[in-house]
């Protein structure tokens, strides 16, 4: 049996990751890293102007979650992220390039950066996709109060949603959960978080963890 589980909540802006990773970490007694979000120097500015400030605030996750990965590949301790680096560059940096906010000599400098550090990264034992529609998405990001997050286009979460559907249909890095999060409520009803419990438990023990 295995004694240390890498895993990582992935999912689009307002689906419940941040959430989910607090709750399993306290379940389990895993160790927690959350996405940098509060102290994100460029966050606010970004969402005021993207175009500008896009390539900088890519840049950073990027650099914050290889830090954050290498540090829990190379720990003894049982982690749970709140998204992978994989994101960063398969979903966010991807389409804001689509889009044109982020120029392709940027995104080509992004893309190879993101190439070489690769090369060193072990992936997560388990990879857990919270999969919900952009109805759910506009209600939770309205129910949290992120003023910065309240100017979120529709048809840019439904841009990024599009990214989603592609990347997870490919996944091959590893062992993969998806979970259908619009009907449940795991934060405030104890029931609907203990299926979800099962459904990771179940994974967990067919994968070898204790």
């Amino acid at each position: 049996m295995k004694t240390k589980i890498f895993a990582a909540v992935a999912g689009n802006i307002g689906s419940g990751k941040s959430s989910l990773t607090r709750l399993l970490a306290k379940e389990y007694e895993w160790d927690a890293y959350y996405e940098s979000v509060d102290d994100n120097p460029y966050l606010s500015d970004f969402y005021g102007d993207m175009g500008r400030w896009s390539f900088n605030l890519q840049v950073y996750f990027l650099s914050k979650r290889f830090r954050d990965h290498k540090s829990i590949v190379e720990g003894d301790k049982s982690v749970i992220q709140d998204r992978s680096i994989y994101e960063d560059a398969e979903i966010f940096a991807k389409n804001l390039n689509k889009i044109g906010k982020m120029d392709d000599r940027d995104y080509k400098n992004y893309v190879e950066l993101y190439k070489v550090m690769m090369e060193y990264l072990q992936p997560p034992g388990l990879l857990i996709y919270l999969e919900a529609k952009i109805e759910t998405l506009l209600e939770q990001i309205a129910k949290r109060g992120r003023e910065y997050e309240q100017s979120i286009p529709r048809a840019y979460l439904e841009q990024l949603d599009e990214n989603y559907k592609e990347w997870i249909g490919n996944y091959k890095l590893g062992p993969l959960l998806v979970i259908p999060s619009d009907e449940v409520d795991f934060v405030h009803e104890k029931g609907d978080f203990n299926r979800v419990l099962m459904l990771i438990q179940a994974k967990l023990m067919d994968l070898g963890y204790i």
